[in-house]
């Protein structure tokens, strides 16, 4: 068994298709067919159900599949604590964070980790905080910022809270009126035409619950989109959204008004795994965010609360 060979299987198993893995670890596909099937020769049982169109683990592939996910996630950071023993002179993070904390936090984060660490190699996955915690879990990321407000199975994570973020309602401040009012009640809200979010997305989790609490059924005018769609459609008028306060901070076509009872908010957390160092890169990173995010509340910004 060669680790070649367990990133072969891990490839095939995460895109259930033998050509896609073949691109995504680089290898012809004739060589990654043969890597498999050296692996399952090793151990003497087959990975996968090979059907037309159709490839799926077998009780054995289950069985690999976290052991072969450790195994690899342990090579990266062999390689990753060796090389960084210069001093944080070389080195890779991996930092998983949902779009609205790409836009605000993350920004603001990575552009002081760079000034102080111009040599460490920073990749950025930027998904909802489900796929961050598989994301994490299977060892693709280093650390992830997730919306802990909801129970995601996360107990094989090392989670933080940091801070609990309030959400207001945004408006165009060109051609919107509502919020000029100032705090609007969860009627008022649900009577305006709204710009949602696609069903899946935390912030939709959170709107969605809030009507149905409260009984209200909400005058949807736009669905479906990510988070620069939805914030582009309320600059221009379409309808008002509900949104983060740092999102709605940083662009100054909206007018953001709060929410009187009850008010909505998000718990923002750190999480990683709990069965794996960090390296010394990633603990530069997570004292580094713990000084954005204390800078950030003691500059005042908006509806920010440190936990």
């Amino acid at each position: 068994m060669t680790l070649t060979q367990l990133a072969c299987f891990l490839a095939v198993a995460r895109t259930g298709h033998f050509t896609k893995a073949a691109r995504e670890v680089h290898l012809a596909q004739p060589s990654l067919s043969r890597q498999i099937l050296a692996l399952e020769k090793s151990l003497g049982a087959s990975l996968f159900h090979r059907a037309r169109g159709n490839i799926a683990l077998t009780a054995a592939g289950e069985a690999l599949l976290p052991l072969a996910t450790r195994m690899l996630a342990d090579e990266e950071l062999a390689y990753r604590e060796i090389a960084e023993l210069t001093g944080l002179r070389r080195g890779r993070v991996r930092l998983g964070a949902p779009p609205s904390l790409c836009i605000s936090l993350v920004a603001d984060l990575l552009e002081r980790y760079l000034a102080a660490y111009p040599g460490i190699t920073l990749n950025v996955n930027e998904s909802g905080s489900r796929a961050l915690v598989d994301a994490l879990t299977g060892g693709l990321v280093d650390m992830a910022l997730i919306v802990s407000n909801e129970d995601r199975g996360e107990a094989a994570l090392e989670v933080t809270p940091l801070l609990r973020e309030d959400l207001v309602v945004v408006s165009s401040a060109a051609a919107d009126p509502l919020t000029a009012r100032g705090a609007l009640t969860l009627d008022e809200l649900a009577s305006s035409p709204l710009v949602m979010f696609h069903r899946g997305y935390d912030l939709r989790a959170a709107t969605d619950a809030a009507f149905q609490r409260a009984g209200l059924t909400p005058r949807v005018a736009v669905e479906g989109a990510e988070m620069e769609g939805v914030l582009r459609f309320v600059e221009r008028g379409l309808g008002v959204a509900v949104v983060p306060s740092l999102v709605a901070a940083h662009r100054p076509g909206l007018r953001p008004a709060r929410l009187k009872a009850p008010e909505l908010s998000r718990t923002i957390s750190l999480a990683r795994r709990a069965d794996v160092q960090p390296t010394h890169a990633a603990r530069a990173m997570q004292d580094m965010l713990i000084a954005v995010v204390d800078d950030m509340v003691a500059e005042g910004a908006h509806g920010l609360t440190r936990l």
